[in-house]
């Protein structure tokens, strides 16, 4: 599997593109259509993945399908598991991949935070429940969150402890 990222839109969203079998997987196409299609070249695009429906996460979703005409959430992709990570949001989604160790998490955590639980649909006590939930996986997951700089579950799960006993 290669990953590259694009960050894109104001709110510097990640956007990823996974390149497998020589096709590729869109991650929450965040904002500015034509560059995630001039980056995806000729190759072929399987699907596209949504970790949450917030708009910064969904920007060029509508233009992207229609280009490529491919469904959006396709789970059927050998090897990865979907995990609800509730808290950020209601529908918020961790795309696994335990072959390469790989965890593309949206807004559910980031490097040294975890999402924001106070917009619509967030919610603190689900946002315990995802840590506790995602806290028991190998610690040399690599995580792709949907901001900021790629981290590894290990590193993160040393914030957990502060995380459930001082903001919960």
């Amino acid at each position: 599997m290669q990953v590259e990222r694009l960050i894109l839109g104001e709110l510097e969203t990640n956007c990823y593109l996974l390149t497998i079998n020589k096709e590729v997987i869109i991650i929450d196409p965040a904002a500015q259509a034509g560059e995630i299609i001039n980056k995806v070249g000729e190759r072929k695009v399987r699907t596209i993945l949504i970790t949450h429906n917030h708009f910064d996460h969904i920007g060029a979703l509508e233009e992207l399908q229609k280009y490529y005409q491919v469904k959006v959430n396709d789970f059927t992709i050998k090897d990865m598991k979907v995990i609800s990570t509730k808290g950020h949001t209601r529908d918020s989604k961790t795309f696994y991949f335990p072959k390469e160790k790989k965890m593309f998490c949206g807004d559910f955590l980031f490097a040294n935070s975890y999402g924001r639980t106070d917009l619509a649909t967030g919610d603190e006590k689900e946002m315990l429940n995802s840590l506790k939930l995602i806290s028991k996986y190998p610690d040399d997951i690599t995580l792709y969150p949907g901001h900021g700089n790629i981290t590894n579950l290990g590193i993160e799960k040393k914030n957990f402890e502060f995380y459930y006993n001082n903001l919960f």
